[in-house]
């Protein structure tokens, strides 16, 4: 076993290699709003293996290297339009799909798995979150912090840590949430005898929790960080 990995946050593993993720998700290891746990933590507390986890992660780093983006190297300006255009694009096109499915699944067969309602109910709130969560982003937070890299100026208005401490809240509820559907999906397994649509709302749900387990990490652990790194900067400069 490899100690580096062991004693290592789950977000640092990710942040130097993004291919790790897909290990993290195999297991259901938060690596975004629980990202700041060490690896070892992380195992004990879902009562994993870490040698398992630690030789999948070493087999996926030794095979052929795949042509990725290196997010930590990005301009946060390029990063803000990666996260926009692909996770909150995703994201909002999902959100709606999702919510007529549920509807379509809990209306035809919520009398016998009552938890249908449950989940219904939960992402509905969650659709609302998300949505007014994206907006705040890009409206306020993502120009705040495109223009904080673009100037060197202070300004006292400018200040990113009270908005970022708010958004980083929204991503932990949001995270909450999602895994809450996730236990009353039973890990998103539909029925023996489920209909398509119900298989395919799971899929989705399955699929949204893990973009959004990528676009919060991009966010919390690469993004934020650096901006406010940044602003502070500006602050002592001044």
């Amino acid at each position: 076993m490899k100690n580096e990995f062991v004693t290592k946050t789950l977000a640092q593993i990710v942040k130097e290699n993004y291919q790790t993720a897909s290990v993290f998700e195999k297991y259901n290891l938060d690596f975004c709003c629980k990202g700041k746990r060490s690896l070892k933590q992380a195992c004990d507390e879902n009562n994993l293996p870490t040698e398992l986890i630690v030789e999948e992660v070493n087999n996926l780093l030794n095979q052929e290297p795949q042509q990725q983006i290196d997010f930590d190297k990005l301009f946060l300006s390029e990063l803000i339009d990666y996260i926009v255009s692909t996770h909150h694009a995703y994201t909002k096109r999902e959100l709606p799909q999702i919510l007529a499915y549920l509807q379509k699944v809990s209306s035809k067969h919520g009398a016998r798995n009552p938890e249908l309602y449950l989940i219904l109910e939960s992402f509905s709130e969650l659709k609302e979150e998300m949505e007014a969560h994206m907006k705040k982003e890009e409206l306020i937070l993502f120009p705040r912090i495109k223009e904080l890299e673009r100037t060197s100026k202070y300004r006292d208005d400018a200040n990113i840590h009270a908005p970022i401490s708010v958004m980083e809240d929204e991503h932990e509820h949001a995270g909450r949430s999602l895994e809450q559907m996730r236990q009353l999906s039973n890990n998103y397994t539909p029925p023996a005898d489920a209909c398509t649509t119900y298989r395919l709302s799971f899929s989705a749900l399955q699929a949204l929790e893990r973009d959004l387990h990528q676009h919060v990490h991009l966010e919390n652990n690469i993004l934020f960080p650096k901006a406010i790194g940044i602003y502070n900067q500006r602050i002592l400069s001044n």
